[in-house]
């Protein structure tokens, strides 16, 4: 079996010597090619690749400058598109992939040729500042069991037949482009499968922070929650996708009572309508305070379901872009 490997970096170069030596050395001595694919280079130096690798950045062929950024989706396209290989492991550029998980995904694919993907049980890891902490466990929740599971995401190992018969990554979407192709798996009726341990490990700084935060409202990633229901309006599949995004629906029906309790009180000149209100958020406060053991962290957290639905608002009511890979520019050979 022939694989390929697409590692999608959107400013992430940091991580890539973590990343790139896990994925060589859990595929020595095998028939693979691997692509990265520089969605939006941050300028920090790659590191040594073996010639298995191609690097793809994109550009506009008119100007000769580097093109607008491609979404997740497109990126990864891109990628499949250049990379061959019967399966195609799609890896983010800061996960570091475990050996057994993949040697076992490979194994599982040649018993079960149908079987469209294959993912498994990734935890968090934080690099705060000097040093390496654990941070959540089995982020996807997939259990320590073999199962079917619903999606993939920051890791995926997919049948290239399974993902050509659906049309592969959304291209048009911000965000949740993950989420929605495992939607259009499953109405296929093709199975997707998580092995039941430990697959990779996900690396990033401490979060949430507001920083993070920032990030995810300036590159339009809080957008893609509200493209999707808005290509799913009417549609198979949009329930399930906005029960997904209940939180942060709830979130802001829960400030856009208050602003309506803030306009009434106002009118009448009467301060207890806002009083009756400020419960609500006082006490999500105070549970996730709680919860988190902290208070920071209690804030960072309705902080970040407020953006995520105020970005859910912005991706509804704005139609998703056509975006489309640009041409490649010429490939690196390193």
């Amino acid at each position: 079996m022939k694989v390929g490997v697409v590692v999608s970096c959107y400013r992430q170069e940091r991580f890539l010597a973590r990343t790139v030596a896990a994925i060589e050395t859990a595929l020595a001595g095998r028939d693979w090619q691997g692509v990265l694919e520089l969605a939006v280079p941050s300028g920090e130096p790659l590191p040594a690749l073996s010639d298995r690798w191609r690097v793809l950045s994109v550009f506009d062929p008119a100007t000769r400058r580097p093109g607008r950024p491609l979404t997740p989706g497109a990126g990864r396209m891109l990628g499949f598109a250049a990379s061959g290989g019967d399966w195609v492991l799609f890896v983010d550029s800061d996960v570091e992939v475990e050996a057994q998980w993949v040697r076992e995904a490979i194994a599982l694919a040649a018993r079960e040729p149908s079987l469209a993907a294959v993912f498994g049980r990734i935890d968090e890891w934080f690099l705060d500042g000097g040093r390496e902490r654990p941070g959540q466990p089995d982020m996807y929740r997939t259990g320590d069991t073999d199962r079917p599971v619903d999606y993939l995401a920051a890791l995926a190992f997919y049948r290239r037949g399974a993902l050509l018969a659906v049309g592969g990554y959304d291209e048009r979407l911000n965000s949740d482009e993950d989420f929605e192709l495992g939607l259009r798996l499953r109405q296929r009726g093709l199975a997707m499968r998580s092995l039941g341990m430990l697959a990779a490990r996900h690396w990033s700084p401490p979060r949430p922070n507001v920083r993070e935060l920032v990030r995810r409202w300036q590159t339009g990633i809080c957008f893609g929650q509200g493209q999707v229901l808005r290509l799913y309006l009417g549609r198979r599949g949009f329930g399930t996708l906005l029960r997904r995004q209940g939180l942060f629906v709830a979130t802001l029906g829960m400030w856009a009572l208050g602003i309506v309790a803030a306009v009434a009180a106002v009118a009448r000149g009467d301060l207890r309508v806002v009083a009756l209100w400020a419960p609500l958020p006082v006490g999500l406060l105070t549970l996730m305070s709680v919860r988190k053991r902290s208070l920071r962290r209690g804030v960072l957290s309705l902080l970040t379901w407020t953006v995520q639905g105020l970005g859910l608002a912005v991706g509804l009511f704005r139609l998703p872009g056509g975006a489309r890979p640009l041409a490649p520019s010429v490939e690196a050979r390193c």
